[in-house]
């Protein structure tokens, strides 16, 4: 919109020098000394009473063109958008020659009417003037590429039926930002009310959202403003966007807070170089939790507000990158929301072609990690209107954004709406879990990581839940992980999801019981792998041997027997031969890492120590294993 304004007082200048000069138009005396009143009441920016003067001006010479061209810009300021198309059509009608800009001006006001065939024929006449600015020939360009894209589009339309969340969520007041965990259990949002913005939550019971409550003290004010929020996927972090707080470095800053049994910790604003004398806003975190993409409008980037990114390490966040012309234009980008597959991003813009002022997009990471050609989420997900602040549910399917067009219950409402299948991101389901001790059953606060074993690179990695023993994780399709719990005193927990050639039908939903360290106690390593009938350790299996030699060198007195296990299929002897040689293959990895030989047996079972049904594929798929355990401490 700024464009909108620069042009506004630039048409005040002109006429302004029309004043001064005395040349108009228009020869009627009782038009003109309304036009010059109007001028005066413009200087003093009393835009009402200037439009009511410009009208009189227009009633007494309905051909003084100069009047109506400062009536469509003050209506436009207004956003009376008709009304002036109306008096810049007019103007034309009276000379098409008087005035270049009025072209520009009111193919632009005519593209946020959706008028696009229109507006495309006004632009490409102004196109046709000489010695038009070059920033104002692009600018027409720009606006050409809306309408072809928007008149392609609305021949086209996308599938969209959006559903209000009902009354548990939305009020009279603003409702909008909304953020989701991954598991759809809880929804945060922002509310505005007497114009000041706070958080709520609301909890998702029988697939019906509750009365939202006030999220914290300890996060919310009453005196500023706190929005633009982005909830890690399993509740426990809020990024979120602080405005004028007294610890602030800019005018808006970016916050952390961390969720402490059911309440709040105090936010702690991001240190520089993220945060800055600049503007920082609207946080969006990626699934592990490493990579924080944020809006900027600081020094060095493309246009006016720009989306960023910056990643977490042992030494803090890193130096913020520009994601590039891949992404930003040299007008603004906004909204940022990175999917929990951490390949799909989804943002605001009004420099890519669309239907008019901000639309929504959606831009993919190719094998390159290269950032694809941003796409339009096509009409009426988008409209001639301003659209932002969609986020999605971990799943992909379903999207949640904010509204006052669509007659709710007040204001901005919450909406959701099914994506098309075209815009969804990589398929994700999640893995939700309980850590407790095995004898006593409480909750336990354990180290939680997640591994993509492929490339032996974490992906998640907190606490469970001090007061629950919760965590929650999201996993996308077509990778093969490893999940380790592990704490001090206890052995370790393994579990594999193998997300390769399938669609994750249903999440996975686990209770670890974590066993103190105790002679007989067992391990079963689940992500140690062997391919069929051989014995060679696959470089998948790295991640879990170096859990193994963690908690050898972390429990120094403790030894183990390391066994290896068949299922029933083939020969009895060499099955047994099979699981020695892979037992003793681990064996070899673990003193060739320094562990002591003589802290170390191996053995292999064979078929002979079932934990499942050999009758099925996944009971013998169980048996295939090699496990640890504890035979002194």
């Amino acid at each position: 919109m700024r464009y909108v304004y620069i042009l506004f007082f630039l048409s005040l200048i002109t006429f302004n020098t029309f004043a001064q000069s005395g040349q108009y138009t228009s020869n009627d005396k009782q038009a003109i000394k309304h036009f010059v009143a109007a001028n005066h009441l413009m200087d003093d920016r009393l835009f009402d009473e200037a439009i009511a003067e410009l009208g009189k001006a227009v009633s007494a010479d309905n051909k003084f063109i100069e009047a109506h061209i400062q009536l469509a810009d003050l209506y436009r300021r207004k956003r009376d958008y008709a009304a002036a198309i109306d008096h810049y059509r007019k103007a034309i009608a009276i000379n098409p020659d008087f005035n270049r800009a009025v072209y520009l001006k009111l193919g632009e006001v005519e593209v946020t009417e959706a008028q696009y065939e229109q507006a495309k024929q006004h632009l490409q006449k102004y196109l046709t003037f000489a010695n038009i600015t070059l920033q104002n020939m692009a600018y027409a360009q720009k606006l050409i590429a809306d309408c072809d894209f928007a008149i392609v589009a609305v021949k086209n339309p996308v599938a969209f039926k959006p559903l209000n969340l009902g009354k548990g969520v939305n009020s009279a007041d603003d409702e909008y930002m909304p953020v989701a965990t991954a598991d759809e259990s809880t929804l945060i949002f922002t509310r505005k009310i007497n114009n000041n913005e706070d958080f709520y939550k609301s909890e998702k019971k029988d697939d019906k959202w509750q009365p939202a409550t006030y999220l914290s003290d300890n996060i919310n004010t009453p005196n500023y403003n706190e929005g633009a929020q982005s909830i890690s996927q399993d509740g426990h972090y809020l990024f979120f966007t602080g405005c004028n707080r007294p610890d602030g470095r800019g005018k808006c800053d970016i916050y952390i807070a961390q969720r402490r049994g059911n309440g709040w910790g105090k936010p702690v604003g991001i240190n520089p170089p993220v945060n800055t004398g600049a503007w920082e806003s609207q946080p969006s975190i990626s699934a592990d939790g490493r990579t924080l993409y944020f809006v900027s409008n600081k020094a060095g980037g493309i246009g006016g507000y720009d989306i960023w990114k910056t990643t977490l390490t042992d030494k803090g966040w890193t130096e913020p990158e520009n994601l590039g012309p891949g992404i930003n234009t040299p007008y603004d980008e906004q909204s940022p929301f990175i999917h929990p597959d951490d390949n799909t991003l989804y943002f605001c813009s009004n420099g890519w072609p669309g239907l008019g002022n901000k639309d929504l997009f959606v831009s993919r990471l190719d094998a390159a990690g290269k950032w694809q050609k941003p796409e339009n989420l096509g009409y009426p997900i988008n409209s001639s209107g301003d659209e932002n602040g969609l986020t999605l549910t971990a799943h992909g399917d379903y999207a949640f954004f904010s509204s006052n067009k669509l007659q709710g219950s007040g204001g901005f409402d919450i909406y959701t709406f099914e994506m098309p299948p075209k815009a969804r991101p990589k398929l994700v389901t999640y893995v939700k879990g309980k850590v407790v001790d095995a004898k006593t059953k409480q909750p336990i606060e354990a180290d939680v990581e997640i591994i993509e074993l492929e490339r032996n690179r974490i992906v998640y990695q907190d606490y469970s839940g001090e007061d629950d023993g919760g965590f929650l994780a999201t996993l996308t399709s077509g990778k093969n992980y490893g999940l380790n719990i592990s704490k001090t005193g206890y052995l370790f927990y393994s579990e594999n999801f193998s997300l390769i050639g399938q669609v994750p039908k249903s999440p996975f939903i686990i209770n670890v019981e974590l066993s103190p360290i105790e002679v007989g106690k067992k391990v079963v390593l689940r992500n140690i792998f062997f391919d069929t009938n051989k014995y060679d350790l696959k470089t998948e299996s790295k991640a879990e041997l170096a859990k193994l030699i963690q908690f050898m060198n972390d429990n120094a007195a403790v030894k183990i027997e390391i066994s290896g296990h068949t299922d029933n299929m083939g020969n009895d002897d060499l099955n047994k031969v099979l699981s020695e040689n892979r037992a003793k293959e681990v064996y070899n990895y673990l003193v060739a890492a320094k562990v002591a030989a003589s802290r170390l047996i191996y053995k292999g079972f064979g078929e002979t120590q079932p934990i499942a049904d050999n009758n099925t594929e996944s009971g013998r798929q169980l048996n295939r294993r090699t496990e640890f355990k504890i035979i002194a401490q």
